[in-house]
């Protein structure tokens, strides 16, 4: 199989599942969906998420730019951030989504949504993030990773799961995901953090998750094909009618194995 062309194999009933040959065919077939949705329904709202596995489909995303699509009409709101460092924070997600995509599409700098770290009430702050999306008219597409503990958004494994956008404390395995951008020390990534929710997210008209690598094999395979369970939230995709999962080889590796 070509490294760019995808295997179905999961089809029909949602989530839908995909596997590449390698983590930037996914990439480039995610970058192409979002680029033909741009040019068949504008104006387009995206949910767009931070973390290694998305670079390189912002960099697909850049390159497409760059070579004619036109995002002027796309509106984007990003998953989450965290409590208590500025925008301008390099450690920020909105200076990641500014470094990797923002800088080199022509998205308005109006379109662009963020939670605000900074704010000096964060459950106000959440009300007003979920009003922005309904004035929006909601998400469209929403783009998801996934943490290696079934995170989705900061949406942490937990006895109940928060529906809207919320403050929310991270779990070790997250700060420690999260290292890179603050100087490689876990202790340096905030505890705490404001996320979008469950329903929220679920409200998505369409949903793409990607995953790559070994280390995201086990939880995938449960998303697929185990019990709904708060303790893993990326379960809650069973729920959606509209969703695709695409994964490289290695991140498919327990669901090939799977009867």
């Amino acid at each position: 199989m070509p490294a760019d062309v995808g295997r179905c194999i999961r089809t029909g009933r949602s989530p839908r599942v995909t596997v590449f040959n390698h983590d930037y065919a996914v990439a480039k077939a995610v970058a192409r969906r979002i680029a033909d949705l741009v040019a068949t329904h504008k104006p387009v709202v995206f949910g767009l998420p931070t973390g290694r596995t998305p670079v390189g489909l912002y960099r697909e995303l850049a390159s497409l730019h760059a070579h004619g699509v036109d995002f002027s009409q796309v509106t984007t709101f990003n998953l989450d951030e965290f409590l208590g460092i500025p925008a301008q924070h390099p450690g920020s997600y909105r200076s990641f989504m500014e470094q990797h995509l923002f800088s080199h599409v022509n998205i308005r700098p109006e379109n662009r949504h963020f939670l605000d770290g900074t704010a000096s009430d964060p459950e106000a702050e959440c009300l007003r993030y979920e009003r922005e999306i309904a004035d929006a008219g909601g998400i469209d597409l929403q783009v998801l990773g996934i943490g290696t503990n079934g995170h989705i958004g900061f949406n942490e494994p937990a006895p109940v799961l928060v529906a809207r956008a919320h403050r929310v404390r991270l779990r070790p395995e997250t700060r420690r995901s999260n290292a890179a951008l603050f100087g490689g020390d876990a202790s340096n990534v905030p505890p705490e953090a404001l996320s979008v929710g469950m329903a929220t997210i679920l409200h998505s008209r369409a949903i793409v998750l990607l995953a790559t690598g070994r280390s995201k094999a086990a939880c995938i395979e449960s998303v697929v094909n185990g019990p709904l369970t708060t303790e893993l939230p990326a379960s809650f995709l069973q729920l959606h009618d509209d969703v695709d999962i695409m994964l490289d080889a290695a991140a498919a590796e327990k669901l090939q194995a799977a009867p």
